[in-house]
């Protein structure tokens, strides 16, 4: 079974490698001064490569969900550190402003009137930023010292 899949996924990695070297040289042999027909061809690798991206995405999803409903002591740890993780978002959030933001000449940004929403989830993504690299750090400087005891 594994040596078939072994040969499928072999056969599948060589059609989508074909493909792109099929679609990189489209461009080359594009006249350069032809915009719309460079274009096009740009735009084909791009679509392509798009689609191995939700492609490769989506496996990764089901992949890991498939993983951690079959090993229920993982989906508990794994629930845990999301838990945390939005109890970090919460905590940022509460600590982001909503102040209005202005460009070098002192005007007021299109969006960036006081109260605007996205100003306060531009706070909050930056202190949560900010907030996990924090306990990175603490969790870094902890296992170095826990080295250090040990030798």
């Amino acid at each position: 079974m594994k040596s078939n899949l072994s040969k499928f996924l072999s056969i599948f990695i060589a059609l989508i490698a074909i493909i792109g070297a099929f679609l990189f040289i489209r461009i080359f042999i594009t006249d350069g001064d032809d915009t719309d027909a460079l274009n096009g061809a740009v735009g084909s690798i791009v679509t392509f490569s798009t689609i191995l991206l939700y492609f490769a995405v989506g496996a990764t999803l089901i992949l890991s969900l498939l993983g951690l409903f079959r090993n229920p002591d993982n989906l508990k740890k794994t629930f845990l550190g999301v838990a945390i993780l939005g109890i970090v978002l919460v905590f940022a959030y509460f600590l982001a402003d909503s102040n209005v933001v202005m460009d070098s000449a002192g005007k007021i940004l299109e969006g960036g009137e006081e109260g605007a929403s996205s100003n306060k989830w531009v706070g909050t993504g930056i202190y949560y930023s900010v907030l996990l690299l924090l306990v990175a750090g603490a969790f870094f400087v902890l296992d170095l010292v826990k080295g250090l005891i040990k030798s």
